[in-house]
């Protein structure tokens, strides 16, 4: 047990980092703030204005961001699809007793140690490429006319990208929360005459729901602030295909003529906003689900 002057020493060592942390995030936070405000063009710093809350009134209905908030939903639903629907039987099929088990774990793993733009430069020009790529050679092979992934089905061809960068990491987790789950209960019902299927709903899949509930919620937010394969593959086109949240807030800020860093600055607070309701939603989801878990256990 640490005595009272240790912990009075702990605490004050602790201090200079704790409020230069706290000077770090709350110095940008004011700035954003502040600049929501104001009718403030980067094209014209010294002609400003305050408008108050008019730019969030002004870019929530605002055409192209219900173009972008249609496309970040569109995005998010389909890779938190696919994530769930691949990852999950992945795990399992990784959590079995195979030869060569560990180098397929690896082989599963390692898109999520890829870099955003390296993934991306790869994807574009060595695989989806319409003339030299690996998909447009196949098509080719088998007498097929090749896909202009990123003219034709862009949004699907960027949701096909993330979700295999996210596809990984769900695994992974899915894989460490299987690996940990009691065995004997398995077991038991198993001896007890079991099927597969009812093993699995009835045991595995609830013990999952934690880690089931991390993956969707990890996986909003990362869908939510994707920007660097976007702006690699498509740069939010074409027209305003896959322009989703992010870009917007880019394009408004200091890729468009009129480089509204005001209007920007209300977006990037919203977006802030949104994505602590969902971290909180997390954890009291979390918080829950473990809960209810526990209660299974004592009954």
């Amino acid at each position: 047990m640490a005595t009272e002057q240790t912990q009075v020493l702990g605490r004050a060592l602790l201090t200079p980092a704790v409020a230069l942390l706290f000077i770090w995030m709350i110095v940008p936070l004011a700035m954003t703030i502040y600049f929501s405000t104001l009718h403030y063009s980067l094209l014209d710093s010294e002609t400003w204005s305050f408008v108050g809350l008019e730019n969030f009134r002004y870019f929530l209905t605002d055409p192209a961001f219900l173009t972008a908030l249609r496309n970040t939903l569109v995005l998010v639903g389909s890779v938190l699809a696919i994530t769930i629907l691949l990852g999950t039987p992945l795990a399992l099929l990784l959590d079995q007793q195979v030869v060569g088990r560990s180098i397929v774990r690896l082989m599963v793993i390692a898109p999520f140690f890829v870099m955003p733009t390296v993934s991306a430069l790869v994807w574009k020009n060595l695989l989806m490429h319409p003339v030299s790529g690996l998909f447009a050679w196949v098509a080719t092979l088998v007498g097929a006319t090749p896909i202009d992934w990123f003219n034709d089905v862009p949004l699907f061809a960027v949701i096909l990208i993330v979700a295999w960068q996210w596809l990984p990491f769900a695994t992974l987790i899915l894989l460490t929360a299987l690996q940990s789950q009691d065995e004997e209960q398995k077991e038991a019902a198993e001896m007890d005459g079991a099927s597969p299927w009812r093993r699995f709903s009835r045991i595995t899949l609830p013990l999952l729901m934690p880690n089931l509930i991390v993956v969707l919620v990890l996986g909003l937010i990362r869908a939510v602030q994707i920007f660097d394969e976007v702006f690699v593959l498509t740069g939010g086109g074409p027209g305003s295909a896959t322009t989703f949240i992010v870009q917007f807030i880019y394009q408004t800020g200091f890729a468009e003529a009129i480089h509204q860093y005001g209007l920007a600055a209300a977006a990037s607070l919203v977006l802030a906003l949104s994505l602590l309701v969902l971290t909180v939603l997390q954890l009291r989801l979390t918080r829950k689900s473990l809960a209810g878990g526990r209660g299974r256990d004592d009954g």
